[in-house]
């Protein structure tokens, strides 16, 4: 794929297996890991929720915990260069808006390929990123589809 040269790609990541390896098509795509922001999306806490109430999860303790997965996934997958980026709210619309911030030309979905009742209860991210993103998207067909 390195026929597609792209300046910035953005990679949605849940830490997943195919996160990765749309990480590596990705750098792949781009050439080089610097080219190449990665981007986690948490859903907004509840004031309600017990965690928040007593004060034992805060936007900051989440932030620092994906911090560190995105440290242990850059070191176990030798993914260095890469940029790295945490948001807070819908997964689809703040992965469309990181790719649009940062001026990138692309974003590499993963497909999860859920499908009938799953997918109509979970939604699609992907299918909002598509609605959603002012560049190109590309989504993956999952590894280990048929």
């Amino acid at each position: 794929m390195s026929w597609l040269p792209r300046k910035k790609i953005v990679v949605p990541v849940d830490f997943s297996g195919e996160s990765v390896h749309a990480i590596s098509v990705a750098i792949e795509m781009a050439g080089q890991p610097a080219d190449v922001q990665l981007v986690h999306v948490l859903f907004p806490l509840d004031a309600v929720s017990p965690g928040v109430v007593w004060g034992e999860v805060t936007d900051e303790k989440r932030e620092a915990a994906v911090r560190e997965e995105f440290d242990k996934l850059i070191a176990t997958n030798g993914l260095e260069g890469v940029t790295v980026e945490v948001r807070f709210g819908n997964p689809g619309l703040e992965v469309a808006e990181a790719a649009e911030d940062s001026g990138a030309e692309l974003i590499v979905v993963p497909s999860h390929g859920y499908h009938g009742v799953k997918r109509f209860v979970l939604g699609s991210v992907a299918e909002r990123i598509i609605r959603h993103a002012a560049c190109s998207v590309l989504v993956l067909r999952r590894s280990d589809a048929e």
